[in-house]
């Protein structure tokens, strides 16, 4: 009867340690950025499966996806497990009157439209539960714009570590060093992950941002 309850024991503890908190690893960033694309990347490299769908149309995720036990190696062999999170893209304001222009009926139009609201919302209450948030934006674009020095000072004021993704360096317009200097505090890389290109470097930074 000992014997039970000591072997109960040693399983209870086993199990209660095994389920230790895991680091979340959150994509955020304005519509459009390569938010998913970047998430299906790291899951085609380390799961050999996408995670979520792309379009053009902006606020194609509008709900919280996670992908649980992601494991990444690095050249020497070092291991990072994460959960990874893909947030719905930031945006100040949704107007469903964009959604007409790219050929939706009106009331798909609503409905993508209030869909992407509440993913904003949802998107913004989970960065209290993320250990570490990646900013993916699109380096062809101006980063000096409110969703992005709103996305900025939400993660500042919760002392966030951030790794910031220029992305999108395959196009000819890309212009890392316009991001750099619009939030020197932070390390930014240039990254093509629809390409792959520099992704190794994306990945050691992870690394360098836990260790």
């Amino acid at each position: 009867m000992i014997n039970v309850f000591r072997r109960f024991l040693q399983k209870f503890f086993k199990n209660m340690f095994s389920k230790k908190k895991r680091i979340k690893f959150g994509l955020y960033g304005p519509p459009n950025g390569g938010k998913t694309t970047l998430a299906n990347r790291i899951c085609m490299d380390w799961l050999g499966e996408e995670m979520g769908s792309v379009s053009n149309i902006a606020h194609e995720t509008r709900e919280i996806q996670i992908k649980e036990e992601v494991t990444i190696k690095n050249k020497k062999g070092n291991e990072l497990r994460f959960n990874l999170v893909d947030t719905p893209g930031i945006a100040t304001k949704i107007d469903y009157e964009e959604f007409l222009k790219v050929g939706m009926k009106e009331h798909q139009a609503k409905d993508r439209a209030k869909e992407a609201t509440k993913g904003v919302i949802d998107a913004i209450k989970w960065l209290d539960d993320m250990d570490t948030v990646i900013v993916v934006l699109d380096a062809t674009k101006d980063p000096y714009s409110q969703v992005n020095i709103t996305i900025i000072g939400n993660l500042e004021a919760r002392k966030i570590p951030v790794l910031v993704i220029a992305n999108k360096i395959d196009l000819k317009k890309a212009d890392i060093k316009k991001i750099q200097a619009a939030f020197p505090q932070y390390h930014v890389i240039g990254i093509s992950a629809k390409f792959g290109k520099h992704i190794d470097e994306f990945y050691e930074a992870l690394f360098k941002l836990t260790g």
